[in-house]
C-alpha cells in the first residue's frame, strides 16, 4: 500500500480541522450544556435558573410518564433496526438479481434516504391519515373497514416505526449492495460444487461475510431510532395517542421548548446520551465478537 507523505507538516492538521470544529461546536459544547443546565432547574416564571443538584435526575426517574416514553423508546428503537435490517437485506438481495430493468428498481429502492425524516412523516401521513388518507379511503369504499389508527396507540406506533424504516431503507440497501458485490463468485461457485442449495449457500457464506456491514448498519440504525427521528414522531404522531408514541427525544424536546423546563429536559438529554453510549459500548463489547472480517 503507497503511503501518502505531505510536504507540508501542517496540512493533514488543516484539513482536519474542520471536523474537529464541527465536532466541538455542535456536539461538545451542546453536550457540556446540558450537563450544567441539569443542574438546575427554571424559575416559575422562566427568567432564572435555581441550582438543584441532581433532583432533575431522581424525579425523571421516579416517573412513570418518562419510564413509558423510555420503554417506547425501545420498543421503537428495537422495531427500527431489526425490522429496517431484516428489509434492507432482503430486497439488496433481490436488487442484486441480474433482471432487465435493475437501474430503475435500484433507484426506486434508494431514493427514501434522500428525504428528510419530516418530509418522510408527510408522506406517510398522506397514506394513513384517518381523514384524509389514501388507505383508509381505499378500505372504506372495499369494505367499509374504518381505520383511525389515532385511537389505537400500538397501531400508531407500528406506522411510526413502518415510516421509520421506509426512511432509512435506501441508506441500509446501499451498503448491503455492496457487500453482496464485493462476495468473490468463485467463493459461491466452490459452495454449489459442495452440494450446498441456495439457501445453505446465503445462511452458510454470503451472511457471514456480510457480518461487518450488518455490524456497522445495526449500531447506525440505533443511533437513528433513538436520535434522529424526532422531525418523523413530530410529523406523524406528535407523541400521541395519549403518550403511545412518545420517544424519549420527543419527550426531551416537549419538556424543554413546550412546556419550558430546561434542566427536566437537559437532565433527559444527558440520559438519552448515556443510554445510547452505553448500547453501542455493550454491541461492540458482545455482538462485534460474531463479526467475521
Amino acid at each position: 500500500m503507497k503511503r501518502t507523505v505531505f510536504r507540508n507538516r501542517w496540512l493533514p492538521y488543516l484539513l482536519v480541522l474542520p471536523q474537529v470544529v464541527v465536532t466541538l461546536v455542535f456536539f461538545f459544547w451542546p453536550a457540556f450544556g446540558s450537563l450544567r443546565l441539569a443542574l438546575y432547574r427554571t424559575s416559575p416564571f422562566g427568567d432564572r435558573l435555581i441550582f438543584a443538584g441532581l433532583d432533575n435526575y431522581t424525579r425523571l426517574l421516579g416517573s412513570g410518564e418518562y419510564l413509558q416514553s423510555a420503554v417506547n423508546s425501545f420498543v421503537f428503537a428495537f422495531g427500527v433496526t431489526f425490522g429496517g435490517l431484516t428489509a434492507s437485506l432482503g430486497l439488496a438481495v433481490l436488487a442484486n438479481q441480474k433482471i432487465r430493468g435493475l437501474a430503475i428498481y435500484r433507484t426506486a429502492l434508494l431514493w427514501p434516504y434522500g428525504i428528510a425524516p419530516a418530509v418522510a412523516g408527510i408522506i406517510w401521513l398522506f397514506i394513513f391519515h384517518p381523514a384524509y388518507g389514501v388507505l383508509p379511503y381505499v378500505l372504506a369504499a372495499v369494505g367499509s373497514f374504518q381505520f383511525n389508527w389515532l385511537l389505537e396507540g400500538w397501531v400508531a406506533m407500528l406506522m411510526l416505526i413502518t415510516a421509520a424504516v421506509w426512511k432509512q431503507l435506501g441508506y441500509n440497501i446501499a451498503f448491503f449492495l455492496a457487500g453482496l458485490q464485493s462476495i468473490p463468485t468463485s467463493v459461491l461457485e466452490a459452495a454449489q460444487v459442495d452440494g450446498a442449495d441456495p439457501v445453505r449457500r446465503f445462511w452458510r457464506v454470503v451472511f457471514p461475510l456480510l457480518s461487518p456491514i450488518t455490524f456497522f448498519l445495526f449500531v447506525l440504525n440505533m443511533v437513528f431510532s433513538f436520535f434522529e427521528t424526532f422531525g418523523l414522531v413530530h410529523a406523524v404522531t406528535q407523541g400521541g395517542p395519549g403518550h403511545a408514541t412518545e420517544i424519549l427525544v420527543y419527550k426531551a424536546y416537549n419538556d424543554g421548548f413546550v412546556n419550558q423546563q430546561l434542566g427536566t429536559s437537559a437532565a433527559q438529554s444527558v440520559i438519552l446520551m448515556v443510554v445510547v453510549i452505553g448500547l453501542t459500548m455493550l454491541q461492540f463489547r458482545y455482538a462485534e465478537k460474531r463479526v467475521t472480517y
